[in-house]
């Protein structure tokens, strides 16, 4: 429960530039939030219109105005309102007479939340569905080469021409379904992401193939690697770190068992070089690298930033990109950066941020269109965590994205609501979507 301490103040009263508390719930009125800062009449009139008698004013927040008239009254600190439950926004959004134009837009909104949770849902089920096939053509790379090859090739084709087809893409923060999976969800991840950045830079559909079955199966090497070097907490010695490094010609190996395509196999051997030559194997530098390996390189290193082996060591993904971009940028294909930037967008899902109201939420998904306008989660106690409110920031044009936090700056009790993944996978809604401003 929040105490807010506040002035109550007849709704005839009300001026611009007061911040004010709606005692409702909040799929009962038309506004974003329970409790804003009135920018317009436009808004006075809309409280007006909900029929309340007095709201709460909050002297400190509101910006500096005449002053309160006599009948405005100090008020205890009082609750907020009992969170909404699912009945309540059933009845909420149930058909009724005389609807204001404005509350048919909320009871709209309410809609396409319950839809997009539906659908991030089945999102996430397929997803889990992938992850599994990637297991079953890992276990079956020496057993059934050829099928194994088919196999995949026939997910990346199904992955690659849903993302490609799609109007929008949504990206998704998905969760950790299949613990100890770590090297199916990389494989999973750097293969969307790699399949993303196709999609923007318009590839051919063959071409994207071989992007994608390349990424797919970038580290299959790592099959021939001892479990004690992959597993190991401590810092790896120079001679556990060579051997490591050898996953890079042990895939190229099993790759040319299974006849792969030569881009696939470039792939496959080049994930690890760097544009300045830092890199491994072969210490490739600039053009000497394979294009397509250039660009899966960029995917697979911010991938490995964010999920690291120790999660501890792990970044933000807008700390990733931030870094990839602003101190390591020398070691990637400046054009497929800026893709991937892009493809991302500035504030990446599961990023926590901060609005510009002073809200709190996390980017669930990203609008590839506008990448300063993405999906967020919002935080607000007065609303059930399974029911929170997923602000479309398009539609949102006082409000914006102030900066992105590290999840140590929240507290816990937001922190546990937001629930930023331990483990950041992307995945897609290849359904067909409607334009952005009507997307659930």
């Amino acid at each position: 429960m929040q105490t807010v301490h506040a002035l109550t103040v007849q709704v005839d009263q009300l001026q611009v530039g007061h911040y004010i508390y709606l005692d409702m719930k909040w799929f009962e009125h038309p506004f974003s939030f329970n409790h804003f800062k009135i920018k317009s009449q436009a808004q006075i009139s809309e409280v007006k219109a909900l029929g309340l008698k007095s709201v709460r004013v909050n002297p400190e927040l509101s910006d500096t105005v005449a002053p309160l008239p006599a009948a405005a009254t100090p008020t205890a600190p009082t609750a907020t309102a009992a969170p909404a439950t699912a009945a309540s926004a059933a009845k909420a959004a149930a058909p009724g007479p005389s609807v204001s134009p404005i509350m048919q837009a909320k009871r709209a909104m309410v809609e396409r939340m319950r839809v997009r949770r539906e659908q991030a849902e089945h999102i996430e089920s397929a997803f889990v569905n992938t992850v599994g096939i990637i297991h079953d053509i890992e276990k079956n790379l020496y057993s059934s080469p050829q099928e194994t090859v088919a196999q995949a090739t026939q997910l990346v084709q199904t992955i690659a021409d849903s993302i490609l087809s799609a109007p929008e893409l949504a990206i998704q923060v998905m969760g950790d379904k299949l613990g100890g999976e770590d090297l199916y969800f990389h494989s999973l991840n750097v293969a969307m992401l790699a399949l993303m950045m196709a999609r923007d830079l318009s590839m051919q559909p063959g071409v994207a193939g071989l992007l994608g079955l390349g990424a797919l199966l970038h580290d299959i090497g790592r099959k021939e690697v001892p479990s004690q070097i992959l597993l190991k907490t401590e810092p790896l010695t120079q001679a556990e770190r060579s051997l490591f490094e050898m996953h890079c010609q042990f895939g190229v190996e099993i790759a040319q068992r299974m006849q792969l395509a030569p881009a696939a196999i470039a792939i496959i051997r080049e994930h690890h070089e760097l544009d300045d030559g830092s890199g491994y194997p072969a210490r490739l530098k600039g053009l000497a690298i394979n294009p397509l390996a250039r660009l899966v390189v960029i995917a697979n290193y911010y991938d490995e930033l964010c999920n690291p082996p120790h999660l501890a060591d792990a970044l933000t993904p807008h700390e990733a990109l931030s870094l990839m971009f602003a101190k390591l940028r020398t070691k990637f294909d400046a054009r497929f950066l800026q893709v991937l930037i892009r493809c991302l967008g500035v504030y990446p899902p599961g990023t926590i941020v901060q609005l510009s109201n002073g809200s709190l939420g996390m980017v669930a998904t990203v609008n590839t269109a506008k990448p300063m306008k993405p999906v967020v989660i919002i935080y607000d106690a007065e609303v059930p965590k399974e029911e929170a409110i997923l602000l479309d920031m398009e539609a949102e044009l006082d409000i914006n994205i102030a900066k992105a936090l590290r999840p140590l700056q929240v507290t816990r009790d937001v922190y546990n609501y937001l629930s930023p993944r331990k483990r950041v996978s992307y995945y897609f809604d290849a359904s067909s979507q409607k334009p952005r401003g009507h997307r659930p």
